[in-house]
């Protein structure tokens, strides 16, 4: 099986121009593609994953990999999936958020010796002119057309910005200087991006001519991995200081029976045709294929020993083995408890992160009714636990079923 056909079997790709020249490229290992990541927030989450296993699944095979920081298009912000316009950042902010995305992508290219490059858009962006700007770019787009692209029609009731209305030349104009300066023939994104990456070739091809190079490529399901990165817990993050390698494990461990196959193509460097054994597994089997997920893609983001001790912290909890010792853990302090060495039900919840506010803390309690405390089920938010209840091995508090977190004492 060629690189192409195993991206194809993987269900990674949507859509292509010039496929011929393409597989041609990805098979030889001769293409320099890029993936844009806007610095949203301080960190990677599980929905630029897809993106980030793809580009290393092409490096290996001896194509170059840019990834492109959006020190510039996130001073826009892009309004594609939006229902109304992002906040604005700061220069700062931009610029601390790019640094995280940094060191998390070490974890996953390779950027020695020019097997792969971390440019930032900011340094051509920032310094445009804007008459020259419009001169140099602006005949080569169409207002009618660009009001077409689904990115711009799905804000159009709500209302579109000038200034969300430029993403799409800037997306453009980022692949044209990528062409130009570093020889990038290809580029991959989103299908919620192709209206954006089809500006970007065409730019090219009107302003260098027919000789020109370059051609785009949409990731399926990317906008269903954009979800991914979301669920009723909040955001999944690849910074173990916002959601813990046990989380992490935990959020892939409890995929939808449906997804569990789709996930292992798309994102894991399994053979083939070891996942497609794992199609026909169901019950207890189909559990196995959960954990073997779980622990690929923990290993992958958090390294092999993390997978290990979240795979062990899981069976503890939930198989009654393993060390509870790798359980997330909560340590409290003296002054966390009352004068009687005790500490309240709400308090406890948001302490552990098993709760965003004592609210949500007390809807846990008395309409879900869904937290407990070891074995004791908890229906009173004035339940107190005392620090001998603690002591020892610690106290395992439950809100659902899938976060727990152990109390101990410090």
């Amino acid at each position: 099986m060629t690189v192409w056909e195993e991206l194809k079997a993987r269900g990674l790709i949507a859509q292509v121009t010039d496929e011929d020249e393409i597989k041609e490229l990805v098979n030889q290992g001769k293409a320099t593609f890029y993936i844009g990541f806007d610095p949203t927030a301080d960190s990677l989450h599980v929905g630029h994953f897809m993106a980030l296993c793809l580009m290393k699944r092409l490096q290996m095979a001896g194509n170059r990999p840019i990834a492109l920081l959006g020190g510039g298009t996130g001073m826009i912000g892009d309004p594609s999936g939006r229902t109304d316009m992002r906040q604005m950042m700061t220069e700062e902010t931009i610029a601390h958020n790019i640094s995280c995305f940094k060191k998390q992508m070490e974890r996953f290219i390779d950027f020695s010796q020019g097997k792969a490059l971390m440019v930032n858009n900011a340094d051509w962006l920032m310094d445009l002119n804007y008459v020259q700007l419009l001169r140099e770019v602006g005949p080569h787009f169409s207002v009618n057309r660009m009001l077409t692209a689904e990115c711009y029609k799905q804000r159009m009731e709500r209302g579109l910005s000038f200034l969300e209305f430029n993403y799409m030349i800037m997306q453009s104009y980022d692949f044209y200087m990528l062409f130009q300066k570093y020889g990038c023939n290809m580029q991959f994104g989103g299908d919620d991006q192709w209206s954006n990456m089809l500006g970007g070739t065409e730019l090219i091809r009107r302003k260098l001519g027919k000789d020109a190079y370059a051609m785009t490529i949409t990731l399926l399901l990317n906008s269903e991995g954009k979800k991914m990165g979301k669920t009723q817990a909040g955001a999944v993050w690849l910074d173990p200081n916002k959601t813990s390698p046990f989380d992490f494990y935990q959020y892939w461990r409890n995929v939808d029976d449906a997804d569990v196959i789709k996930c292992m193509r798309l994102l894991t460097f399994l053979p083939l045709e070891e996942i497609e054994k794992m199609a026909s597994w169901e019950g207890a089997q189909l559990n196995t294929a959960k954990d073997i997920l779980a622990f690929e893609l923990t290993s992958l983001v958090h390294g092999e020993e993390e997978a290990r001790k979240a795979r062990q912290g899981a069976r503890a909890l939930f198989g009654g083995s393993g060390n509870t010792e790798n359980m997330p853990t909560t340590e409290l302090a003296g002054e966390d408890f009352d004068e009687n060495g005790e500490i309240d039900i709400l308090s406890l919840l948001t302490k552990a992160g098993l709760a965003d506010t004592r609210s949500d803390g007390r809807r846990a309690i008395e309409k879900d009714k869904c937290v407990s405390v070891g074995d004791e089920k908890v229906t009173d938010i004035s339940f107190k636990v005392s620090k001998e209840e603690i002591s020892g091995d610690g106290l395992i508090v439950k809100r659902g079923k899938k976060k727990f977190n152990k109390i101990i004492l410090g």
